[in-house]
């Protein structure tokens, strides 16, 4: 067994730990809201969570990949395709060490910005400034500003809608009965809309943009019209009242939670399959290519990994997002997951970098901020702020460690 064979399963074993440690720390980014404000357990959310992951990864999961994680680095200025190897290795290590540690602490870090940083420490040191494309390193930066502040932005708003229009009336019940089938039919839109422009399978439709708009607009209108039906018979015989609200509110917000963690599944896997993909490359070829053809037992493994960090570790970070940064109940946890939903699918489209946990951290702040800043835990805040800023150098810096140290062993 020659050396590429050696760091091709090292590399699948690291690949399964930062998938691991990705369901471990970014399922709070589909499951929080919905168990901070109890429309389902810890249990349930783990559970779910769990099985729409390996859905997500397997079935819309992307058969290729891009092997350098937002082209971070520029790989035609290394001259040696087994640096490459061990820098993707050490990356691997890094990002997911960093994610695990996070986890351990209860606060939600990005696992594409660890990835990010990985990779801009290990080119850093291999190929100098010159192979860094700093122009997307500045997108990482942008986007700790970007996605929370777009997120807060769009659940303040769709929250203070709720109230507005629903809970401050006096027919609130009959308001609930009006609006919540127009927010469902929006809902299923965004939905379609992310699966189009998101999803791998949904681009592999080729739908041209006014195609992909009636589509989005006629699923709107199905599920406004059946939403409407489904409420109207459900809450019938409803005594008023603001639990009456909240039960409508709750079931959508179960549903806005599946379609993220499906979404997760078929997105975040890529973090992680990303790097083996390239080593694997490596291994088997001895050169680089910028994408590969990822093999459906990568994704199933990835599914699988993101799962199994679920159930173990899933707990902690949920926690911190769903109930210490601010009080939820089902209508503000509707919003929060329909701001982080919107902000990702939007930023995404315009081509602005975007993380989904900053958006669903931001969300929840938004989401808090709209009943006063005296609902919103500052302190909790500053910490996972800390944690945001330091993601990318301590990533950098410790894939620099691994890597000079496989270096050292290998040649």
């Amino acid at each position: 067994m020659n050396v590429f064979d050696v760091f091709f399963y090292l590399s699948m074993v690291a690949g399964f730990l930062m998938v691991f440690n990705l369901g471990a720390n970014d399922v709070a980014n589909s499951m929080a809201s919905a168990v901070g404000a109890r429309a389902i357990t810890v249990k349930q959310a783990l559970f779910i969570a769990g099985i729409l992951n390996v859905v997500g990864a397997v079935f819309f999961g992307a058969q290729v990949t891009a092997t350098i994680s937002k082209g971070i680095i520029n790989p035609s200025n290394i001259s040696d395709p087994k640096l490459i190897m061990l820098g993707m290795f050490a990356a691997l290590l890094s990002a997911g060490f960093w994610v695990l540690l996070s986890t351990l602490g209860g606060l939600p870090v990005s696992s594409t910005h660890s990835i990010v940083g990985g990779i801009f420490g290990f080119g850093l040191v291999v190929g100098g400034p010159n192979v860094v494309n700093w122009g997307k390193m500045g997108g990482v930066v942008l986007s700790w500003i970007i996605s929370p502040f777009f997120a807060a932005l769009i659940g303040f708003f769709v929250f203070s809608h709720i109230r507005k229009y629903i809970l401050f009336q006096r027919d609130y019940l009959e308001k609930a009965k009006i609006w919540a089938p127009r927010w469902i039919g929006i809902t299923f839109a965004l939905i379609c809309g992310s699966f189009l422009y998101k999803t791998p399978a949904g681009k592999n439709l080729h739908l041209v943009w006014y195609q992909s708009l009636l589509v989005i607009i006629f699923t709107g209108l199905i599920f406004w019209i059946i939403g409407r039906f489904i409420i109207r018979k459900l809450f019938a015989e409803t005594i008023k009242s603001a639990e009456s609200v909240e039960e409508i509110f709750r079931r959508l917000q179960i549903l806005t939670s599946c379609y993220m963690a499906l979404s997760h599944g078929a997105n975040d896997v890529a973090n992680a399959v990303g790097p083996v993909a390239a080593v694997y490359l490596i291994a088997k070829l001895h050169t680089f290519s910028p994408t590969a053809q990822v093999p459906v037992s990568f994704l199933l493994l990835g599914g699988v990994g993101i799962a199994t960090g679920i159930y173990l570790l899933g707990r902690k970070v949920i926690a911190t997002v769903g109930k210490k940064i601010t009080t939820l109940t089902n209508t503000r946890g509707f919003a929060v997951d329909f701001g982080a939903a919107t902000t990702v699918l939007l930023a995404s489209n315009l081509g602005l970098p975007v993380s989904t946990t900053h958006s669903a951290v931001g969300s929840v702040i938004g989401v808090g901020l709209a009943r006063g800043f005296s609902a919103v835990n500052f302190k909790i805040l500053w910490k996972i702020f800390l944690y945001w800023i330091l993601t990318v150098p301590f990533a950098a810096l410790t894939t620099i460690i691994f890597f000079q140290i496989l270096k050292w062993i290998v040649y």
